[in-house]
């Protein structure tokens, strides 16, 4: 795929926030995540490549063409926001033909060049309605009409989902990923949660404190972190540091707390290790498997979250572990009983 946007040296100062030397690529038809914490630049970034901030220094291209000094309209971008900024006063018809009436459209053909995307979202019925009277999914689907009846090469959603209950937020998150299909759209979608960045995303950029600290696919992101900020965001849990050293053929040994746990890397000296909870398994008796890394620990603590249960078990150090509540009580776990810990060596990721 060719590269559609392009960010060079990106700096955009604001006062009180900065970001800073934000480089990106973004392929034609790609669904890009910009990932990140509350206050990391996630929306500035978003809104420098729409137009609305000038850049201190760095450029913008798309399709080739250096657009850094171009107005918003004249990007070819559409943008939808968390809160939708629909217009109160005006019908969801109307909101929805807005900027063709701009562009000097007459109701009537602006109403018909509307419609394949009304027909596409399944939004026919509303068309009357004013957006005081929609659900939260109801606007967030006439938000995208709007933006989308435009035909923008670019879609930039900004906390699409964030503001949407759970179940309505699973409906729309759907809707995105079959427009994404359908429409062969490229779209940059901002948000702080990683389970919805990995679930949409074809690649995440990762920010935080004003700066771009890893891009990659989901599995990178997911499973090798390359700094401690990614790896708490991605919800690793359990990052260690320790010595690295030679082991055997095959592994290194990576010191934590005094326990060698087998892992594979080229890396040594001091380091940070991680390996996922979901990759642990728990067992009362020692497992026989092919595992190079078991050891006995004492389950210090016990966090239901419904459908899962988390546990800490000091072996040392402390490893969170992830079970199915019907594990959990299939083995009779309980806080200070003894449990032993199983991964592979393949499982440590060591950065």
């Amino acid at each position: 795929m060719s590269t559609l946007i392009r960010t060079e040296g990106l700096c955009v100062d604001l006062g009180e926030f900065v970001l800073r030397d934000a480089d990106l690529e973004v392929a034609e038809h790609e669904y890009f995540i910009i990932l990140g914490p509350t206050g990391a630049g996630k929306t500035v970034l978003l809104e420098t490549i729409a137009g609305l901030y000038p850049p201190s220094t760095g450029d913008i291209w798309m399709s080739g063409q250096r657009v850094t000094d171009l107005g918003p309209d004249k990007r070819g971008i559409g943008i939808v926001y968390q809160d939708h900024v629909l217009f109160p006063h005006l019908t969801v018809r109307d909101n929805i033909i807005f900027g063709l009436r701009q562009q000097g459209s007459k109701k009537r053909e602006a109403s018909s060049q509307a419609q394949w995307i009304i027909d596409l979202l399944g939004i026919s019925h509303l068309l009357e309605r004013k957006p005081d009277t929609l659900s939260g999914g109801e606007k967030q689907k006439v938000a995208l009409a709007r933006a989308l009846v435009m035909q923008p090469q670019v879609l930039l959603l900004d906390e699409p989902l964030s503001a949407l209950d759970p179940e309505t937020r699973e409906n729309v998150q759907r809707e995105l990923r079959d427009l994404h299909e359908k429409l062969q759209l490229t779209c940059i979608h901002v948000t702080h949660d990683f389970e919805e960045a990995i679930s949409l995303g074809d690649r995440i950029a990762v920010i935080g404190d004003g700066r771009i600290v890893q891009v990659g696919t989901p599995e990178e992101i997911f499973r090798r972190p390359n700094s401690e900020f990614v790896a708490r965001f991605a919800l690793t849990r359990n990052i260690f540091s320790g010595e690295v050293r030679d082991g055997d053929d095959e592994c290194a040994m990576v010191y934590v707390e005094g326990t060698p746990i087998a892992v594979v890397t080229d890396h040594r000296g001091r380091r940070q290790a991680t390996v996922r909870p979901e990759d642990i398994l728990l067992s009362p008796e020692p497992l026989r498997s092919s595992a190079r890394n078991s050891f006995k620990g004492t389950i210090t603590e016990v966090i239901s979250k419904g459908s899962t249960v988390n546990l800490r078990v000091r072996v040392p150090p402390d490893f969170i572990c992830l079970v199915t509540r019907r594990s959990y009580e299939d083995m009779e776990l309980r806080e200070g009983g003894d449990v032993y810990v199983t991964f592979k060596a393949s499982a440590v990721h060591v950065f």
